[in-house]
């Protein structure tokens, strides 16, 4: 593992009044440690998963790929500035990574066909073509394959919503394989029973306050899918 552990100080957060530190169980969550090359956040949305995911990003300096920013109805001056308030471990010195979301991922997709244009040698990297000429799941999988053979901190915010149930199993197999051979580390908030079911995989549930270590068969992800499965005529 490359991250070894976070550790947040509530004690110096600025504000109880705003978001996220008004969340309880940001307050209550004082570290995560990282026993596993692959880990993944659970819990409703609204849990805190994502926004800790992206303040751990900001900490280990790792670019989020964000349009501009839009101007809402009130604005919230501390949206982004958890990751003031968090200190990280490194086994060995920090390294670089990425953020995912299929969301941000839009925009990385189109930055790169304007550096392609000038330097088009650099699609190699993705299989030779734009990843906008590729279907979704196909330029998704390419990008991938390409980055995670690098040394690397890997944050990935519900990246089921951008794969098929197909495409997520050769997520999850490139993600052991990758994390096994030592030089990839995984964080990824996800609602996917497939990704979840990675082996030797560690879970964290932000269902829970504090956030806490589940076996996958803990998790309401596995007992909601399984029990559907089992006995759909129930919920239909």
């Amino acid at each position: 593992m490359h991250l070894r552990k976070i550790s947040l100080t509530p004690e110096k957060y600025p504000t109880r009044d705003y978001y996220p530190f008004n969340q309880e169980i940001l307050r209550k969550t004082r570290s995560l440690e990282f026993t596993s090359p692959v880990t993944f956040f659970v819990g409703e949305n609204g849990s805190g998963k994502s926004t800790l995911l992206e303040a751990i990003a900001h900490k280990c300096r790792i670019h989020i790929w964000k349009d501009r920013e839009k101007i809402g109805y009130e604005n919230n001056p501390y949206e982004d500035h958890l990751y003031r308030f968090m200190e990280v471990e490194w086994t060995n010195g920090r390294v670089p990574g990425s953020f995912f979301s299929s969301e941000f991922f839009h925009h990385f997709v189109q930055n790169l066909d304007e550096w392609a244009a000038s330097d088009p040698g650099m699609l190699r990297y993705f299989g030779g073509k734009s990843l906008n000429a590729q279907s979704h799941g196909q330029s998704l999988m390419a990008f991938f394959r390409s980055r995670y053979r690098i040394k690397g901190l890997y944050l990935l915010d519900e990246p089921e919503t951008a794969l098929s149930p197909r495409s997520e199993l050769m997520f999850v197999k490139l993600a052991k394989e990758m994390g096994n051979q030592g030089h990839a580390q995984f964080i990824i908030a996800t609602h996917s029973p497939i990704l979840l079911a990675c082996p030797g995989a560690l879970i964290y549930s932000f269902d829970e306050i504090p956030v806490k270590k589940v076996p996958y068969e803990a998790t309401d992800h596995y007992r909601i899918y399984k029990d559907f499965m089992e006995n759909r005529e129930k919920y239909l």
